[in-house]
């Protein structure tokens, strides 16, 4: 008699943990965010990537003004600098990284190689990049022939020119290289390359440092002059984990979009700061201005976009069939984060699980 007492209960309590566990699935399935189990906790070391560009004007402020430490806490937040998406993905990839600003070409390449176990999570900045040119340039058509850099191979920028001279049937008829940012500045003064598809601030600084031209913005290329230059990606594994740090991240990152609204002057002196420690050198004012004028910060990750920037790649010759974005993103942590701000929610776009 004692063993089958034993036997109901056990089977009573089984049933109650099955009902638990149903509905802490019911709450994941609507915030799409993994729910905190009971021994989760905030990471003791969150590991960041971002690069040493306006566009990651974000982390670079986030990073410098410790909006990111007043929002981890006690976790230790170590940062590591990157030129060019993809060897940014790679250190994801291979879990010497947790969280990532990163162009949105990569973002979608590192959900496709990682089988989808690293995820959007917000946005950081829209606009800022420009094709630039020698002055005598003035017509796709007369690009043939010419040398023109892009930062990495498959990075954003380099997406974006493969499939704009595809579109302008240029494919195979304009040399494409891939060099660091301060490289092609350097190898458009001596004539090497003659010209860039580029993110801010060396846009900018061909045109006021090297007499560029622009001969197209990215701007004039998207509805309301509105893409995703940079965004947040997650390895998932972390996002499950610790849901408390990527809010935490995301907050910080919020801090700093706030502060720089509100103080621009210092927000650029903060950035050119920045950029003096990670790249060893300065902006000039003119420069600054002018790349901070092409750039919106934001923590839209403007959804809607995405599924063209998948297009794009296989146009480019990037990858060989359309992604299926499907689970791309969660977006349940940066609407916790909008919400108690009182602002509005980031839409599915159908990017979402």
């Amino acid at each position: 008699m004692r063993t089958l007492r034993n036997s109901r209960v056990l089977a009573t309590t089984l049933a109650a943990a099955a009902l638990a566990a149903g509905l802490v699935g019911c709450s994941r399935a609507e915030t799409n965010t993994p729910a905190a189990a009971p021994d989760q906790a905030p990471a003791a070391e969150v590991r960041l990537g971002y690069f040493p560009n306006v566009t990651h004007a974000p982390a670079l402020i986030g990073v410098k003004k410790d909006f990111f430490k007043q929002e981890l806490g006690t976790t230790k937040l170590t940062t590591q600098v990157f030129n060019a998406g993809p060897e940014e993905v790679t250190a994801l990839l291979g879990n010497s990284l947790d969280v990532a600003f990163i162009g949105s070409g990569p973002a979608i390449n590192a959900f496709t190689k990682s089988k989808g176990t690293i995820q959007l999570i917000s946005g950081a900045v829209s606009g800022g990049a420009q094709l630039v040119v020698k002055p005598g340039i003035t017509s796709a058509e007369q690009l043939k022939g010419k040398n023109i850099a892009t930062p990495s191979l498959g990075n954003t920028q380099d997406v974006s020119l493969k499939k704009w001279l595809t579109e302008n049937n240029l494919k195979d008829q304009v040399k494409i290289t891939n060099l660091d940012n301060p490289k092609t500045l350097d190898a458009f003064k001596t004539g090497e390359v003659d010209g860039g598809w580029l993110p801010e601030p060396w846009a900018s600084r061909l045109v006021l440092d090297a007499g560029a031209s622009v001969l197209l913005d990215e701007k004039s290329l998207w509805p309301g002059g509105r893409f995703p230059t940079t965004v947040m990606i997650v390895r998932s594994e972390f996002l499950q984990q610790h849901p408390d740090t990527v809010r935490a991240l995301l907050k910080g990152q919020a801090a700093a979009i706030d502060w720089a609204t509100a103080n621009q002057a210092e927000a650029k002196t903060v950035v050119n700061e920045s950029l003096k420690e990670l790249a060893g050198s300065t902006l000039s004012p003119a420069v600054l201005d002018r790349a901070f004028q092409g750039i919106e910060l934001t923590l839209d990750p403007i959804p809607a976009e995405f599924p063209q920037l998948a297009k794009d790649s296989v146009t480019a010759g990037v990858v060989k069939e359309v992604v299926d974005l499907k689970g791309f993103a969660d977006f349940g942590p940066l609407n916790e984060v909008l919400k108690e701000a009182g602002k509005p929610a980031a839409a599915a776009s159908g990017l979402t699980k």
